[in-house]
């Protein structure tokens, strides 16, 4: 079989199964098994695919109609322009949280040795790219995950950034005595009685511990929040990703006699996606 004919083939079965881009997410699997780009794929649409290519692309078709999600079977995403290494232990990065990334990356810019600490750290690619592109910065994060920390690890190690990144397995600011300029969260914010209504690939491969915040959604957002003024230096800033709905609640957690200021960064669809959160 040719490469056009088992595009052709795996776009069908794709599209049978419910996925949204079926075209798109067949040539993003062939790219990876037969690790080229799309260009290739096009100019090299007659050539044949040898046994053991058309066997390892039938069964990461077969995974994505199961509606596993793309970048498990690959191992890979990208992020803030970099790669980085993914397992089913970890959330997959969706592109809102670029926004609490690069709040951070502007306000870290103007001190001289920042310092910053990220709360459930996960794949590692927001602390990772934080530090990417703030090159004088270093920076603690945790995880209650040793699985996740282990990849954290890794992408660290494949960025460059890994002697300005201490990883620890805590719950929370569980042992965390220093003070920062910043602290970044993107924690678990899916009430626990909406993750049965989630698309299949969120709920039935993504780890529910990164995605269930308990009965309203915002069960370690209130932690967060409560606990960061005691590790924030004065005039340090929270950032903390949240649901579509719940920016009026949040907003209710911040004591304005120990907050100087609040404020909902939005995405794309105008959603107030990041809180920012200044402290006096």
């Amino acid at each position: 079989m040719n490469i056009a004919a088992a595009l052709t083939t795996a776009t069908e079965k794709l599209h049978a199964a419910g996925i949204a881009e079926p075209r798109r997410e067949a040539s993003s699997l062939l790219e990876f098994v037969l690790r080229q780009n799309s260009a290739y794929l096009i100019a090299h649409s007659d050539d044949q695919l040898a046994a053991n290519q058309k066997m390892i692309f039938d069964a990461c078709v077969r995974r994505r109609a199961k509606r596993e999600p793309l970048q498990y079977i690959t191992g890979r995403t990208e992020f803030w322009r970099l790669e980085f290494e993914l397992t089913p232990d970890v959330l997959i990065p969706r592109p809102e949280t670029e926004i609490l990334v690069e709040a951070a990356i502007l306000f870290l810019q103007s001190s001289d040795n920042p310092r910053f600490c990220e709360i459930g750290v996960g794949s590692g690619c927001i602390a990772v790219s934080i530090l990417h592109s703030v090159k004088n910065s270093t920076a603690i994060a945790s995880d209650v995950s040793a699985a996740a920390l282990q990849i954290a690890a890794r992408n660290a190690v494949k960025h460059g950034i890994d002697e300005r990144l201490n990883l620890r397995q805590a719950d929370l600011f569980e042992g965390i005595d220093e003070r920062f300029d910043l602290i970044v969260s993107n924690p678990p914010y899916v009430p626990d009685d909406d993750i049965d209504g989630l698309q299949p690939e969120v709920r039935d491969f993504e780890p529910r511990s990164a995605l269930a915040g308990g009965a309203d959604g915002l069960d370690i957002v209130r932690l967060v929040v409560g606990d960061s003024s005691q590790v924030l230096c004065p005039g340090g800033v929270l950032l903390v990703e949240i649901g579509h709905d719940q920016a009026k609640r949040v907003a209710k957690f911040f004591d304005k006699d120990v907050w100087q200021e609040v404020e909902f960064l939005r995405d794309l669809q105008n959603i107030d996606r990041v809180v920012l959160a200044s402290l006096k």
